[in-house]
């Protein structure tokens, strides 16, 4: 009996790569898994280390309409060349026109997963347009799945669809590899760690990781590291966007000049880093379930978070970290103080931070209860 066929679709390659990673040879158990994606270069990486078979769909993030439409098309023809019994989408782009396009194969199955919601904190046309690109994704879909709790009440207060609504688990779109993602896996130690990026023992310091852009709350972050001069460390594991959601250039400056930061650009293993740490701060604006909070807690990171999706799931206020109001720079340098100056409150936090990762968003119970919900889906139709 042949397995069930399974088109999980991306924007780009490097979400397949990095948010799926490991997902989907787990899948490949099950189902015939195929892999649709643009390939900016890693699609072959995906390919391989999956072991599944990929399409390169070029696709992009951007609004286009003839490159959407052309895009369309394809997606269009692919599905009905391949006929798969799911089509899975996660991504803003990606999801919209799949959901379309697999609607239009009259493929039976077609989820979408619901990660961040663009138009948050946007105003005017521009955000009646995403918002309404989000309504077309979930309209086209059979079935949406919030990745989060968070995310799931923003779709309901919001009307953006009528649709039954259940998060996977707790939460999280791959949950967190724990064995890779620990302080004795890490290739290195602390003091070798901070050696190499010339941090004494006795600094306090922070770590960032992620996009360096206005929405993560960089601003905000480097208007505290001014007022925290020579106080502490902040390791920035990322890399800037001159287009989309720039900062402010003097605060760019500051980031690549201060002698109190240590910017490492993007890396593909950030456990080096975070062993480094005492603290990870991460003061987005918005987001759908952070992978990076979950990485930091599962090497026994307390983090400053802000009161948004996902990040509010993963931290309890006190307990593996602190949780302030999104764009407030007084209540983002009250909380980096309080760590500074409170090294119980660390050594407390430092204790718990694993554990609540470990027992709620493991990867492995992740994948089990999506395969269980593909199965559940399947079985309803």
């Amino acid at each position: 009996m042949s397995k069930p066929k399974l088109l999980r679709v991306t924007t780009h390659d490097i979400s397949l790569n990095g948010l799926l990673k490991g997902q989907l040879r787990f899948l490949s158990q099950y189902f015939e898994v195929v892999g649709v994606a643009a390939d900016t270069g890693e699609l072959q990486e995906v390919a391989k280390r999956e072991g599944i078979r990929v399409i390169d769909v070029p696709m992009h993030r951007e609004i286009s309409l003839w490159a959407d439409l052309s895009c369309l098309w394809t997606l269009w023809r692919l599905f009905r060349k391949e006929r798969p019994d799911i089509v899975h989408a996660n991504t803003p782009k990606g999801s919209l026109l799949s959901m379309i396009a697999a609607w239009m194969a009259r493929i039976p199955i077609r989820i979408y997963t619901v990660t961040g919601l663009r138009y948050q904190g946007v105003t005017g046309k521009f955000r009646w347009l995403l918002q309404s690109m989000e309504k077309l994704t979930c309209r086209f879909a059979t079935d949406v799945i919030p990745e989060g709790k968070g995310v799931l009440n923003v779709l309901k207060e919001d009307g953006i669809t009528q649709k039954p609504l259940e998060v996977v688990l707790n939460g999280n779109i791959n949950g967190v590899d724990i064995s890779y993602f620990s302080v004795q896996e890490c290739p290195a130690n602390r003091a070798q760690a901070r050696r190499e990026l010339n941090i004494s023992p006795d600094d306090f310091t922070f770590i960032f990781v992620g996009r360096i852009v206005a929405d993560k709350g960089m601003n905000e972050l480097a208007s505290c590291m001014r007022r925290l001069k020579g106080r502490c460390k902040l390791i920035l594991v990322g890399s800037f966007e001159s287009t989309l959601d720039p900062l402010k250039e003097d605060n760019e400056d500051f980031f690549k000049t201060s002698p109190d930061v240590r910017y490492v650009g993007w890396q593909t293993d950030i456990r080096p880093y975070l062993i480094a740490a005492d603290t990870l701060v991460f003061p987005s604006y918005r987001e759908g379930f952070p992978n990076v909070v979950l990485q930091a807690g599962a090497m026994e990171l307390p983090a400053i978070v802000t009161d948004i999706n996902g990040a509010n799931e993963i931290i309890v206020n006190g307990q593996n970290g602190i949780i302030i109001p999104p764009k407030d720079k007084e209540a983002l340098y009250h909380a980096m103080i309080s760590f500074i100056d409170s090294p119980q409150q660390i050594s407390s936090m430092t204790a718990k931070a694993r554990e609540m990762v470990c027992t709620r968003f493991s990867q492995q119970e992740v994948w089990n209860a999506l395969h269980e919900r593909y199965i559940k889906i399947i079985s309803s139709k």
